[in-house]
């Protein structure tokens, strides 16, 4: 029954995510791109005031997969550079601790172009 409550509040608290983005994409003129760097920017404002944590804490993947967790991540880099190389690492930390994720995204990128043919909107 535990596993269950995770995956349960794993698929509330990421569904709820993703729930406030459709209604800022429906409700306002926010372009969808807005709201991904809005989306970022909140999830490093919340990891540096130390309320993201508890909720990555309580609902795992349903924090962390979603842009927010994505700006937690280069939140955690930061951090952890500046502590390792002083201010230059507050340049360099996101991009060290993102760089996994950006990378992974170019070679399926790349892999996706490369079975699919893509074409311009008319």
């Amino acid at each position: 029954m535990d596993v269950f409550v995770k995956y349960l509040l794993a698929f509330v608290i990421g569904g709820a995510i993703c729930t406030i983005a459709q209604i800022l994409i429906d409700k306002t003129k926010l372009t969808p791109a807005r709201i991904l760097v809005i989306y970022v920017c909140v999830g490093v404002l919340l990891t540096a005031i130390n309320v993201y944590e508890p909720l990555v804490k309580l609902a795992g993947a349903g924090a962390t997969v979603p842009l927010t967790g994505f700006g937690r991540l280069i939140a955690n880099g930061v951090k952890k550079a500046v502590d390792e190389k002083g201010l230059l690492g507050a340049l360099t930390g996101g991009l060290g601790a993102t760089a996994g994720g950006i990378a992974a995204s170019l070679v399926f990128g790349f892999i996706a172009s490369l079975i699919f043919s893509s074409k311009p909107k008319k």
